[in-house]
């Protein structure tokens, strides 16, 4: 299996999976300047797109911010990032998270409780155990970062922390607006996803688009103490 990080997302054997796109958030902030409406994405993504050639692009829940209420900007923001898929010759798969309870009435297209990649990986939100089980699961939810010398950045958490004995891969919020949650203290029972039951196995990693470099950290058990 061949994995490539790149600016809140992985390339997955030609899966592109990304997490936590929350559409709508700009809509819910209470700031007098609304955050960006969902265009950011739409580029990234675009960008993505063009530099990976991925075959199908993964939405791994949380695709909507708000659970009771849709900002008008929404549909169109889905819209025009299916489009871009399709442009780009890649299948669009949607899996669910726990946000998206209205997701069926700003997109027509099918949703799943889980993907499989392959006979080991499963891409599934993390909001809750899967009905599936694999020896790998990819997911988003906890939008983890990490904290160093004072700075904040977004990373993914990779490693042997999974239920029984499985491996984990956790993507941060692809929504640069969405903020991250600190994981440099974090034990298996701070995490919301119940697919984490140890941290200390986890390994940081923290993609810098700037250099192009991916910047891979020992485990969160023996790193922890030097953060």
């Amino acid at each position: 299996m061949t994995i490539a990080f790149r600016d809140r997302a992985v390339l997955i054997d030609g899966t592109l999976v990304l997490a936590d796109l929350h559409f709508g958030r700009a809509a819910a902030s209470a700031v007098e300047a609304p955050i960006e409406d969902g265009r950011d994405m739409i580029d990234r993504l675009d960008d993505l797109l063009d530099s990976m050639a991925p075959r199908r692009v993964v939405l791994a829940g949380d695709v909507l911010h708000a659970f009771d209420t849709v900002a008008p900007t929404v549909e169109n923001r889905l819209a025009a990032l299916e489009e871009r898929v399709i442009d780009a010759d890649a299948e669009l798969i949607v899996v669910a998270g726990n946000h998206d309870t209205m997701l069926e009435q700003v997109r027509a297209g099918p949703t799943a409780t889980h993907h499989r990649l392959d006979d080991r990986t499963v891409v599934v939100h993390g909001h809750e155990r899967p009905a599936v089980e694999a020896q790998r699961y990819v997911l988003g939810h906890d939008h983890p970062a990490i904290e160093i010398e004072g700075q904040r950045r977004p990373c993914f958490l990779q490693g042997p922390g999974g239920p029984d004995g499985s491996d984990v891969l956790v993507l941060p919020a692809f929504n640069r607006f969405t903020a991250g949650v600190s994981i440099n203290e974090m034990s298996a029972t701070d995490f919301q996803s119940p697919l984490i039951v140890a941290a200390d196995p986890l390994e940081p990693i923290v993609r810098d688009e700037r250099t192009d470099e991916t910047l891979r950290f020992p485990p969160l058990g023996t790193f922890r103490n030097h953060l």
